[in-house]
């Protein structure tokens, strides 16, 4: 079975947002090391998972930005953008997911190829995590706490179990947690 991947960005106090979705607390200089952790985590990726808002600016972004480190794997793996509001993709290489969340996800982990990563926003995050579907978590904490924001655990009706697996500090002042979810 394919693992479904989590790369987010996060606060020290547990926020990938703040209260509008700033993302102007992020450490931007990353260095060489940090950026080939990032290569490592989407060398074993065929397809990224976006809810549509994220979609909307991530997509466009890495499209005029080819030159940008990392942007042949944004532009040309397999994208599936989760919405309920859009009737057609906007965008190369790309197809829409309507259908029900954990059975689109579930069916996408079965499927024959590699690993899944997905990037999101807090609403489309909380809800894979909800429903248990993460399976691999790296969380690049940002040494910086914002007070308020959006958060990815909100929804959380138990408690989800994670066994972690490496902690990664880099020069920049960001330390990555890789956890994996620990399953019954």
């Amino acid at each position: 079975m394919r693992k479904l991947k989590l790369q987010v960005q996060m606060t020290v106090d547990g926020y990938i947002g703040g209260p509008n979705g700033e993302m102007d607390w992020t450490v931007r200089d990353w260095d060489s090391e940090l950026k080939n952790y990032v290569g490592k985590i989407t060398e074993s990726v065929d397809c990224i998972v976006l809810g549509r808002k994220l979609a909307q600016g991530f997509i466009p972004y890495w499209a005029a930005n080819p030159q940008q480190e990392g942007a042949d794997t944004f532009n040309n793996t397999l994208r599936i953008v989760f919405t309920k509001t859009l009737d057609q993709p906007d965008w190369d290489n790309t197809i829409l997911a309507k259908g029900d969340l954990v059975d689109e996800i579930t069916k996408l982990k079965n499927q024959e190829g590699e690993d899944i990563i997905v990037y999101g926003g807090a609403t489309f995050v909380s809800a894979l995590i909800k429903h248990g579907l993460i399976d691999e978590f790296h969380l690049f904490i940002n040494p910086v706490a914002i007070g308020s924001g959006m958060t990815i655990f909100k929804e959380l009706g138990h408690n989800q179990n994670l066994t972690l697996v490496k902690s990664t500090q880099f020069d920049c002042g960001i330390v990555v947690l890789n956890y994996e979810l620990k399953r019954d």
